[in-house]
């Protein structure tokens, strides 16, 4: 294990440098691996003193938590799992591996997560995904009603396995960074300057397959934005923040009314939830997997899209990004055009409501190559009615094209032990320890962070409940010993999980963004090797200056945090920053 081998090593060469270095001069200098002595402040430990780790090198973010440590079992499960994270899958039908097909967004998780954080910043040009580090996906969707658009996934798939055709012509989506003056012409009252850009993106509407094949007519309104992966680390200690604290801090600030904006109505109001995170999967659920009953409240993603872990962005995006099945997941990732369309009944059964599916089953070319293709995949046609009995029939194909493409009972992938050895990885990663803890600037940036507000939203700590978490989809029991737990935890990731307005400029989808945890981030760079920091929800900010201005718009629910910003000497500015990337 990596931390353990550091740890080693790091322990033999304290040993040999004892005679020359006292206690007191080690202190603050937090070497690799070693765990620091018990003088250290609480916020030290990011992730409590169950979930941190105390490397600060480029593979900080890798990892395992000290319950994953302590058994030999879980240690082991979690490098299988590290495997399955890091390793592409491949198109292969039998095998290790299998799966990418016959649609697929990327080839293996680490393309998104370099480094095992969130994505690096998208270079202005076409929308290229086959390279490990763009973890931005495409954020489609109407404007008028801030729904994303039927015709494509919501992580839309822009490569396929032959004969298919992609969902998507990433070529044709076009990204352009341009520049921004805020209301203070980009400048602090001391003279210091700063600059500002965001991403703007445009799709031309022959990027769509189905559209080109005139299955669909009209796109309708649309718009594209960016939108990047989130960190992956020590997202199993904030799923063991229990459900009750979550709704009282929803209740305070509402109750508070500090904030302009107040809180999303769409999620909670007048002390209540409105809505909350179930799954409603009709596999899941027939399968035994869900209770469609319990609901949870959301806590992960910039949009507050997934609620537990152990269906949230992981779990699911192993899934639905290299489309990798499972014995609860036997089947396609799809759009859902017919559902919003006045197409025949006949129309909806035979393409599942996809607009993909439709356009794939009459393709000449997909149809010239489906039978090579599915008599590789099912050579025993253990699945009769994913065969055509005459290739020569165009309809008859078609039908066979369909059935497969729609199929619930498709071929499992990852077996159950792979997903177990996954999630035990995913669920134990761990958090990088606070750095230069010591440094007077850090310890002065924490004050003033707190002091001009920033704290209100990037609430520092938290207390872990009893952590008998709940999986959606069943797979796990609650609260099922094989996963690692992070009971009663004071753990430090800067965040209040609730979402707010900043009203940038070309801002994110129905404009409210859960609050960024900012633990680790200061460390993205050396993971990930991007040229700048990357920071907010599409990667705009590339240093912490450029991040807080964002945040300055007048009607942002942070303005007067950056108004006080603004009036601070130089020296404490850089202090905060300081702080920030120490975190």
């Amino acid at each position: 294990m990596k931390k353990a081998y550091y740890f080693l090593m790091s322990s033999l060469l304290a040993a040999g440098m004892l005679s020359a270095c006292s206690d007191e001069e080690n202190k603050g200098e937090n070497p690799e691996g070693e765990n620091p002595d018990n003088e250290y402040p609480e916020w030290y430990y990011a992730g409590g003193q169950l979930g941190t780790a105390y490397l600060s090198t480029s593979n900080a973010y890798e990892q395992p938590t000290e319950p994953v440590e302590a058994n030999a079992e879980m240690s082991q499960r979690f490098k299988n799992g590290e495997q399955l994270f890091e390793k592409m899958y491949m198109s292969n039908h039998t095998g290790v591996r299998k799966g990418l097909g016959p649609a697929y967004v990327r080839s293996s998780c680490i393309h998104c997560h370099p480094g095992y954080g969130h994505g690096k910043r998208n270079a202005a040009g076409s929308f290229e995904t086959s390279s490990i580090g763009n973890g931005c996906l495409l954020v489609v969707y109407n404007p008028e009603t801030d729904g994303y658009v039927s015709w494509l996934t919501g992580m839309p798939q822009g490569h396929a396995v032959e004969p298919f055709k992609a969902p998507l012509d990433e070529s044709k989506v076009i990204i352009t960074w341009k520049k921004y003056t805020d209301d203070w012409g980009n400048q602090f009252p001391d003279g210091e300057t700063y600059d500002l850009e965001y991403p703007e993106v445009t799709m031309s509407p022959d990027a769509v397959y189905a559209y080109n094949k005139g299955v669909i007519s009209d796109l309708g309104n649309y718009k594209v934005l960016l939108e990047s992966t989130i960190g992956i680390y020590g997202t199993g200690l904030i799923d063991a923040i229990s459900d009750e604290d979550l709704k009282a801090q929803y209740a305070q600030e509402e109750s508070d009314g500090y904030l302009p904006n107040g809180i999303n109505p769409a999620f909670f109001k007048n002390g209540e939830w409105v809505k909350q995170y179930s799954n409603t999967k009709e596999t899941d659920v027939a399968a035994g997997f869900a209770d469609k009953g319990e609901q949870h409240p959301f806590r992960f993603t910039y949009a507050l899209s997934r609620g537990p872990l152990q269906d949230a962005a992981g779990a699911n995006a192993m899934w639905n990004i290299p489309n990798v099945t499972r014995s609860n997941r036997r089947y396609h990732y799809l759009d859902t055009y017919f559902s919003n369309d006045q197409a025949a009944d006949t129309d909806r059964t035979k393409f599942g409501g996809s607009s993909w599916v439709k356009a794939s089953a009459y393709d000449p070319d997909v149809q010239a190559g489906y039978q090579s293709y599915i008599e590789t995949a099912d050579p025993e046609k253990n699945h009769p009615t994913w065969h055509a009995d005459d290739y020569s029939d165009q309809e008859k194909v078609a039908t066979a094209i369909a059935a497969y493409l729609t199929s619930k009972e498709l071929d499992i992938e990852m077996d159950d032990e792979d997903y177990l050895d996954f999630m035990v990885w995913h669920r134990g990663l761990a958090v990088p320890a606070v750095r230069n803890i010591d440094d007077e600037a850090v310890q002065r940036g924490k004050e003033l962070f707190e002091e001009i507000g920033c704290a209100y939203c990037h609430r520092p700590s938290w207390k872990t409940g009893t952590d008998d978490y709940f999986d959606p989809n069943g797979f796990f029991a609650r609260g099922d010993d094989r996963l690692p737990k992070y009971p009663n935890q004071t753990i430090w990731p800067y965040s209040d999980f609730v979402q707010h307005k900043l009203h940038m400029e070309n801002d994110i989808r129905t404009g409210w963004c859960r609050t960024t945890p900012l633990w680790g981030r200061g460390l993205h760079q050396m993971c990930t090797g991007s040229a700048t920091a990357d920071r907010l929800h599409d990667n705009r900010a590339r240093n912490v200056i450029e991040a807080i201005m964002w945040h300055g718009n007048a009607q942002s629910d942070a303005r007067k945090s950056v108004e006080k910003f603004r009036e601070l000497s130089k020296d404490d500015r850089d202090a905060i920053v300081k702080f920030i990337d120490a975190i």
